[in-house]
């Protein structure tokens, strides 16, 4: 069988048995998808786990061996806490989250339906310092990080918790795998990280935002809605919403495409 396009219908093998759709690819998903569904949670907690007697746990909640929960911690329903995570004190965890193995979490609040890679570190001190003759003085941390629900996190992403106000990654966020997040960012709702993109604390982007792997943001810059930067791009000024922009210093996609075009000509040229 082959999900396909109506367009392209005519064109498979004879005895090939056609799904159509207007979008393959989604439906190849959803079909996958229907096949290979997340296995359900086992409600169990290995004995081995160390759970202080204040956490409270909702119902249905997996906790997996050497895992630690902190004091105060609310887990919703339908959690589940992977192998040597750690969820700090006071983390608020919302229903049918997942926390994959060796994850930390601390200083943060967490909706629900949450996916949570393996060594992922959310809520640790952000990078704030002020410096002088004398050398560096570090600046409390006194934020956290507060998360959307449908929000999936890569592993080995950092997530900085604010230095006073939050760090805050809004629903439906997707962030790949080693990402760096600073103190006081701001992602609006379904934004799309790639892989070692860096973002600088007190950056806001809006929703819907879409960087490519190993794009660098300076800090306390504003990324309007659905704006686009390309992979290894270094931003250092606002976007505006819509705009694509790629390079460093990141301009216009276009603007940047004359230029990598231009270089290539001018080596060619002295080539010769």
């Amino acid at each position: 069988a082959c999900v396909v396009g109506p367009q392209w219908a005519s064109m498979a093998p004879d005895g090939m048995a056609l799904l159509l759709s207007e979008n393959p690819y989604l439906a190849f998903a959803l079909i996958a998808r229907a096949f290979y569904p997340r296995e359900p949670a086992h409600a169990e907690i290995a004995p081995t786990a160390v759970i202080d007697p204040t956490a409270r746990l909702g119902e249905k909640c997996h906790v997996e061996p050497g895992a630690v929960i902190g004091k105060h911690v609310e887990c919703g329903k339908g959690c589940r806490i992977g192998a040597n995570a750690v969820i700090g004190d006071g983390v608020v965890l919302g229903d049918d989250c997942t926390i994959d193995a060796g994850a930390s979490l601390s200083h943060c609040i967490v909706g629900s339906r949450v996916m949570i890679y393996p060594g992922v570190r959310i809520g640790q001190d952000g990078f704030g310092y002020v410096s002088d003759a004398s050398g560096h003085t570090k600046i409390p941390q006194l934020g956290r990080v507060v998360i959307g629900d449908d929000v999936e996190i890569g592993a080995n992403t950092t997530i900085d918790r604010g230095s006073g106000p939050d760090t805050k990654i809004g629903a439906g966020c997707i962030i790949d795998n080693l990402v760096q997040i600073g103190h006081n960012v701001e992602l609006g709702r379904g934004c799309v990280i790639v892989a070692q993109v860096g973002i600088s604390g007190s950056t806001r982007l809006d929703d819907h935002v879409v960087i490519g792997g190993q794009g660098g943001i300076s800090g306390h810059l504003h990324i309007g809605e659905g704006a686009q930067i390309a992979a290894k791009s270094g931003v250092t000024s606002n976007i505006a919403a819509g705009n694509q922009v790629g390079g460093f210093p990141a301009v216009p996609i276009r603007e940047w495409r004359r230029q990598v075009a231009t270089l290539a000509r001018l080596v060619k040229q002295k080539g010769k």
